[in-house]
């Protein structure tokens, strides 16, 4: 017999829905300001207070979370692989043309077609093709270019992009197929590098890599943490929308509210070079990597009379700017040590101007790479940038070496601190292994500690680090609460204001998330992303620190690498040593909810002290969120998966499989009521064991 569906819309309270639909609204828009026109109009505890009552409401009441909820964002479960998706319309590449006279024979060849409307100058993006279906407005499928006729699924995986609407807004038509390319900013690419680096993982070769590689992760946690952007440049069927030209076409698209590239330009055949040649240098100005001009015919009349070769249209050219490469002298290469310990060579250069800036350094990665590269010291080297961001040695120009070039030695000591280094089992890295007192690694941890994806501590920046930790003034994280001003007056370029403010600065640190303090402890292969989920499910470090690896790994988006890792780091006597003093000082991590800290330190009965409670189905007097507020006040802990660490499990109407799990656990099971006697007992039934075997 075939189960009989609710109706669940019916139970929804009206206020409910609507306040879920306000909060949607203002998340969707709060989001749209701060990442796509950098211009944030609230603080980002605000907003994250916005995106959690958010979650509460769509958990009480899943018939809300519709498909265009920005709670779709943070992504689900790892894909065991993706679907292959047919094309509607072949995604084809581009003929490229490589210097002025390919661009000049294309104008020739295209301009019986041009007609009145010209060209369309657009930048080409340095990223991954991607095909994007809505229908009635809604964002429903995401697809890859694959071999330009098949293509994979990777929805869930480009919902997490967060400046693309899963919600058109404007005229569109009932179904409509856009075309774009998910990209990677030159920022993020640097410090999505810089990451793999301190973990010992093979580098991006470039953002299109970075890209290519961060949307097909099987994980959507890790899409989202790579924070990847998207620019869209056409669309099927825009006769639907009596659009007739490339410039009418890119212009609607902007007012359905996509993400349009700003830097396009219709052109005369005569100003089309112009175009090109404006944007060879100012492209390194931008804050993501291009790579040349697409050229296309204005009008899309002429697109259908020209039609397409096999793999490439004939109405549109990508000219190509060669990748600038310098030469330039090593100089030195010395030892840079990072957060982790890990030993990077990194060559000194004579200075050199590439892709528009000023070249002076360039990582060497690790030793295996500058074995293979057979960089020395004296050396005349080809430089360029990776991706026109990263600087990168290509290697020596042989055949000017003189033989006085010098190899270098990876040395046996920290350079640093002078303890022992060790190349761990597995890993490119030689790191430095005295954690506890090595001043390099200090100094990055604090730097790290006090970044802005961290404890955010403005005007704590290198320079003021460094005097801290070479005067012996602070040796930890924790020893930052106890600095004064008059002490950080004394500091040069300091003064007695900067020292005011930066008390301040530490003073409010004090009240960043729990999110922000597990980001800035810096444990292994938890990135601010991870921060955010593991903060999530525990609220609290108590909670985290007593979790095991099976807890840890059965939550969303934490894997079981990330899970040893957790507790390893709790493992650490130093890193609970850190921990305790940062408690002292203030610092727990503020819980999600306003007011939740307040009432953890309320006076009288906590009937749930020490307790861990994991609620599930649907609470009839309250919601959720309301249920865990009150737990929490009353002394318990309460996190989203069960284990054997769970006093209780709070069962509302239709409760999920967490039932299951508690009862073959033996987890005592209350249902609402039983709950709120409990509570409204004040320490009646706070002393009973939770468990008949007396397990906490």
């Amino acid at each position: 017999m075939a189960p009989v569906e609710r109706d669940e819309s019916r139970q929804v309270p009206d206020s409910a829905r609507l306040r879920a639909e306000r909060l949607r609204e203002e998340v969707e828009r709060h989001g749209r300001l701060y990442y796509v026109l950098d211009a944030p109009e609230i603080p980002d505890d605000e907003y994250d207070a916005l995106f959690a009552e958010l979650v509460g409401l769509e958990e009480r009441y899943p018939v809300l979370r519709t498909p265009d909820s920005p709670t779709l964002r943070v992504g689900g479960r790892a894909a065991d692989g993706f679907a292959k998706v047919p094309l509607v319309e072949p995604m084809l590449s581009l003929d490229n043309a490589l210097g002025a006279e390919d661009l000049s024979a294309f104008l020739v060849r295209t301009a019986p077609f041009a007609g009145d409307s010209g060209y369309v100058c657009e930048l080409k993006i340095d990223g991954l093709a991607v095909s994007l279906l809505y229908e009635d407005g809604f964002f429903v499928r995401g697809t890859t270019r694959g071999d330009g006729r098949v293509g994979e699924d990777v929805t869930a995986n480009i919902r997490t992009i967060r400046n693309l609407p899963l919600r058109l807004s404007g005229e569109y038509p009932p179904s409509v197929e856009i075309r774009g390319e998910v990209l990677i900013q030159r920022d993020h690419f640097a410090e999505l590098n810089a990451l793999r680096e301190e973990r010992g993982e093979p580098l991006f070769a470039n953002p299109r890599n970075a890209a290519a590689g961060s949307l097909r992760q099987l994980d959507p946690a890790i899409v989202a943490e790579r924070r990847l952007s998207i620019f869209v440049y056409s669309m099927l069927n825009p006769e639907a929308l009596a659009l007739r030209t490339q410039q009418e076409l890119l212009t609607r698209l902007g007012e359905m509210g996509l993400p349009v590239q700003p830097a396009w330009r219709a052109c005369s055949p005569d100003e089309v070079a112009g175009f090109v040649e404006e944007w060879r240098g100012r492209r390194f100005d931008l804050p993501y990597a291009t790579d040349g001009v697409v050229v296309k015919l204005n009008s899309l009349a002429s697109w259908s009379e020209l039609g397409s070769t096999s793999h490439a249209p004939r109405w549109a050219i990508a000219f190509k700017y060669p990748p600038e490469e310098k030469t330039t002298r090593v100089e030195d290469i010395v030892v840079s040590v990072g957060r982790t310990g890990a030993l990077t060579p990194v060559a000194i250069l004579a200075p050199v101007e590439v892709s528009g800036t000023v070249v002076r350094r360039a990582s060497l990665h690790n030793e295996d790479e500058l074995r293979r590269k057979d960089v020395r010291i004296g050396d005349l080297v080809r430089v360029r940038k990776a991706g026109e961001i990263i600087p990168e040695i290509l290697g020596p120009v042989l055949e000017q070496r003189t033989g006085t070039e010098r190899e270098f030695v990876m040395p046996d000591r920290c350079p640093a601190c002078g303890g022992a280094v060790a190349r761990l089992a597995g890993e490119a890295a030689v790191r430095c292994l005295n954690r506890a007192s090595c001043p390099a690694q200090l100094k990055e941890g604090i730097l790290h500690f006090a970044s802005r994806n961290g404890m955010d501590i403005r005007g704590l920046g290198e320079k003021i680090v460094d005097q801290l930790v070479d005067r012996g003034m602070v040796h930890s994280p924790a020893d930052l609460y106890d600095l004064g001003e008059e002490a950080l007056a004394r500091l040069d370029r300091m003064g007695g204001k900067s020292a005011q403010n930066l008390v301040a600065e530490l003073r409010k640190s004090k009240e960043r998330p729990f999110s922000n303090l597990l980001s800035a402890l810096g444990i292994r292969f938890t990135g601010a992303r991870g921060a955010e989920i593991l903060a999530a499910a525990f609220l609290d470090m108590p909670s985290l620190q007593s979790a095991g690896e099976e807890e840890l790994s059965s939550v969303d988006g934490v894997g079981p690498v990330t899970a040893e890792a957790i507790r390893s780091f709790f493992g650490q006597p130093e890193n609970m040593r850190l921990l305790e003093r940062l408690a002292e000082a203030g610092v727990k991590g503020a819980l999600p909810a306003e007011g939740g800290a307040a009432g953890l330190e309320k006076e009288g009965a906590r009937p749930f002290e020490g307790m861990r409670l994991v609620f599930t189905g649907e609470m009839r007097s309250m919601t959720r969120s309301e249920a865990e507020e009150l737990a929490r006040r009353l002394g318990g802990t309460c996190t989203s998966s069960v284990s054997g660490r769970t006093s209780l499990v709070v069962a509302g109407e239709n409760p999920g499989s967490k039932i299951e799990k508690a009862r073959s656990l033996g987890v005592r099971i209350l249902d609402e009521q039983e709950f709120l006697k409990m509570a409204e007992a004040g320490g009646e039934g706070g002393q009973e064991k939770p468990r008949e075997d007396g397990g906490a």
